[in-house]
């Protein structure tokens, strides 16, 4: 239709813009005259440059009874805004600006669809090109670039004053009227709620399995606040889109007014889903998106249940949506399946359930159920094997002093590893990126100590941009946030992001890494105060091929307490010793929660999951799983508060320990399947994640086993103490802690390498009671994940002396 030649009475075809010696060529056509209504009506604007062209238009367009005004392209949007008319009709210029030579526009035709259609008043008036050519390519092009219609300088004037009486009468269909939108795929939502109702009423032996999941975003209050509501659709676009790219396990997409993204998976196993699901979590965190002329990230949170579980397609999207919001609070990328709980009826009293009565109070037996389990259990056993012949506590005797052993030996080779860490690199691989720090607080914690932490990082030294973004959860308004709003209005460096609703430090972070601009970004809790250099150094690494670094946590409160001072000894055996010594050890490192320098595509697609109460690790292992390169330095420094009491040390080493096992639990067999680790990375990981949650109770069976023999010997006086190999082993097992303590205090930083009696301190304490304490609180955490208790302990913090830098 677009390409054809309408003819006149005599079969010949007639021009549109008739030949410049008879200008009254139409006014004596009869077919033209009398086929055309009187006054059809209409404003009509003529785009175009003045000359011969434009004038032959304009008297058609008149004599076909339209009200016509000109226009030169680049005025098309002031006389749009003057009088704005009711439909456009450009000439597409493209055969005359060609002979202007080099400097003239490869196609003038789109300037001007893209002048009409980037204005509010232009997007709905209709625009008709007038074309030379009749290529069906050149016109498919213009009709994809927001042309409504193109006809040929040959056609008939009668077909341009019809199609333009035509563009005026019809109303176009909005979009969301459609059954489907033809250019991404998306049916609109009463659709959608139509297909979503044709599945569910299918019989169940025919639909088997199916998912329906909700995906809203997390930024979308922010872009529409900023951008206006017509971001909602672009955001459920782009999602959209990313769809399509990830794979075939979505059969149907939609949205709806909020700007969710609406997914039917029909005919899918729940397991195939939710990999589907998170893999496009992924994908959408680790791209980059263009909203309405804006770079942004995106942060999908969906909600999802199974077709079974389902009677409506109303009920259906309600409960995907409570899950949608569910995945909104962490902010973590995890798909959320719908729980009922997440849906609470009103006005009904919940009874409390008799797991979380009974919890407690075994949680506060627990030191006696690990005696039971750990020495009561296993002497039981090795009497009743011992009985039916088996001599089985004597075997246990040498599993246990060749555990000692091996782990004496692990820690003595951290040592010596640690002595030749690699180096880090002396010159940046690329010039000094934007960067940024986020710092994540808890104010009614770290009301004491903020405002002085915030005043050292805005007196960092770094060579390029730096932004501090403090990322904080408050249950009601504090004093000090009226101080951080001064210090923020002095300072545009500083950044405060208030994350409403949060409970925890990994929400926190995950609501700050779609809002920094910085290249890499390093973490950090609101004690922290980095080094100056400290950004500087960590781009060294990160230039050089790293894509996480971990520095070196100094405590600076030494002097508050013993206890304070027992951990910054431990914490120079730690991240002086271990982190560099392991990581030569094994070829990987690990990320310690803070005083971590990440690139920001990374952390973007790993996130932080809050069930985790040692995020940090679990971030590690799925970051190292993606193929990440991790490196430890332990002169990129940051100094942060100790524990001051034996209770505030106790609460903080079980969270550590419970999540440590979480980590386990979750990665430990996935990543020695993996292809990802090489065969001295699993060693690593078998050491980390296996040998470290066995040895607690390995070293406990120490006394069931005495106990069997002096009860298989007739008397504690009957057992011969002496044995040489048992005398050896317990020497290198005890000499494993002053070695450690040694090479913390070689390798320790210059102001507590001068404490000298800290350093002894620890070594007495550690062999004769701090070991101990360890395994108890690794026991401990062991039977509290056992019972489900994962309550989040918050570690006191307060403002203290600082160590004296010397």
């Amino acid at each position: 239709m677009l390409t054809s030649h309408p003819t006149g009475s005599q079969g010949t075809p007639t021009a549109l813009l008739g030949a410049e010696d008879d200008p009254d060529t139409h006014a004596h056509t009869p077919d033209a005259t009398d086929a055309a209504p009187a006054r059809p009506g209409g404003h009509v604007l003529v785009v175009g440059t003045p000359g011969p062209r434009l004038e032959r238009l304009t008297r058609t367009l008149r004599a076909t009874g339209h009200d016509v005004s000109q226009a030169p392209p680049g005025e098309v949007n002031r006389r749009v805004g003057q009088a704005a008319p009711d439909a456009i009709v450009a000439l597409d210029e493209r055969h005359e600006r060609a002979e202007g030579g080099e400097h003239a526009a490869p196609h003038p035709g789109l300037d001007v669809i893209r002048e009409v259609r980037t204005v509010p008043a232009g997007q709905a008036l209709p625009l008709l090109m007038v074309t030379a050519g009749t290529e069906p390519a050149g016109v498919a092009h213009l009709l994809r670039q927001g042309a409504d219609d193109c006809i040929p300088e040959a056609s008939d004037p009668v077909e341009l004053s019809a199609r333009i009486e035509a563009k005026l009468r019809r109303v176009p269909v909005p979009v969301e009227n459609l059954l489907q939108d033809p250019r991404t795929g998306l049916y609109s939502h009463p659709h959608f709620h139509d297909e979503l109702d044709r599945e569910l009423q299918r019989p169940a032996a025919g639909r088997r399995g199916g998912v329906l999941a909700v995906v809203a975003v997390a930024e979308m209050a922010a872009l529409e606040a900023r951008l206006g509501p017509r971001v909602r659709r672009e955001v459920a676009e782009r999602l959209a889109g990313v769809a399509e790219r990830v794979g075939s396990f979505c059969d149907r997409l939609g949205w709806n007014d909020d700007g969710h993204l609406l997914m039917l998976l029909p005919g899918v196993d729940e397991e195939t889903a939710r990999h589907g699901l998170e893999k496009f979590a992924t994908t959408v965190a680790g791209t980059r998106f263009i909203v309405a002329d804006e770079n942004v990230r995106l942060t999908p949170a969906i909600g999802w249940l199974p077709l079974a579980e389902c009677v409506t397609g109303t009920q259906a999207l309600e409960k995907a949506r409570d899950a949608a919001g569910e995945a909104l609070r962490h902010r973590d990328l995890r798909p959320v399946r719908y729980a009922p709980w997440m849906r609470p009826a009103p006005h009904r009293h919940r009874r409390r359930p008799l797991g979380s009565l009974i919890r407690p109070a075994l949680a506060s037996l627990s030191p006696v159920l690990a005696l039971l389990l750990g020495i009561g259990v296993p002497f039981a056993l090795y009497r009743q094997t011992y009985e039916l012949g088996w001599d089985l506590g004597s075997s246990m005797y040498w599993v246990v002093v060749a555990g000692l052993v091996l782990s004496a030996l692990l820690i003595v080779l951290e040592c010596l590893y640690s002595l030749d860490s690699t180096a880090r690199p002396e010159q940046p691989g690329a010039p000094y990126p934007p960067a940024s720090a986020v710092i994540a607080a808890y104010l009614p914690n770290e009301a004491a100590t903020i405002v002085d932490t915030v005043e050292s990082f805005l007196r960092l030294d770094y060579p390029g941009e730096l932004e501090i973004v403090l990322a904080y959860n408050t249950p009601h308004p504090l004093p000090v946030e009226d101080t951080l709003r001064e210090m923020a209005a002095r300072d545009p460096r500083l950044v405060l992001l208030p994350v409403a609703g949060s409970t925890s430090k990994a929400q926190n972070i995950n609501a700050a890494v779609t809002r920094i601009r910085g290249e890499f970004v390093g973490i950090f809790d609101a004690d922290h105060h980095p080094a100056p250099t400290a950004f500087q150094h960590a781009w060294h690494w990160l230039s050089n091929g790293y894509d996480v670094v971990q520095g070196h946590c100094v405590i600076r409160n030494g002097d508050s307490s013993r206890v304070a001072r027992l951990v910054a000894v431990e914490f120079e055996a730690i991240y002086a010793v271990s982190h560099p010594g392991r990581t030569r050890l094994y070829g990987f490192g690990v990320f310690g929660g803070s005083n971590g320098f990440w690139r920001t595509d990374l952390l973007a697609r790993t996130r932080m999951h809050g069930s985790m109460l040692t995020e940090d690790i679990d971030s590690t292992l799925r970051a190292l799983n993606e193929g990440a390169r991790f490196a430890v330095d332990r002169t990129l420094i940051s100094r942060e508060l100790a524990p001051t009491t034996l209770n505030a040390l106790w609460n903080q080493r079980s969270r550590w320990a419970q999540g440590w096992l979480q980590v386990s639990l979750k990665h430990l067999w996935h990543g020695l399947r993996s292809p990802v680790f090489t065969a001295r990375q699993k060693l690593g990981l078998l050491v980390l994640l296996g040998w470290r949650e066995v040895q607690p109770w390995l070293t406990l069976q120490i006394l069931p086993i005495l106990l069997y023999s002096a009860w298989r010997t007739g008397g504690f006086d009957r057992l011969d103490w002496a044995v040489p190999v048992c005398v050896l082993a317990m020497a290198l097992t005890l000499a494993a802690g002053p070695i450690q303590a040694l090479f913390a205090w070689r390798l320790a930083v210059p102001e507590l390498r001068t404490r000298r009696p800290w350093f002894w301190s620890y070594f007495f304490v550690s062999t004769f009671f701090y070991s101990h304490f360890k395994n108890m609180v690794a026991r401990q955490a062991h039977l509290k994940e056992a019972l489900g208790d994962r309550q989040w302990r918050v570690t006191p913090r307060a403002a203290a002396k600082a160590v004296a830098r010397r």
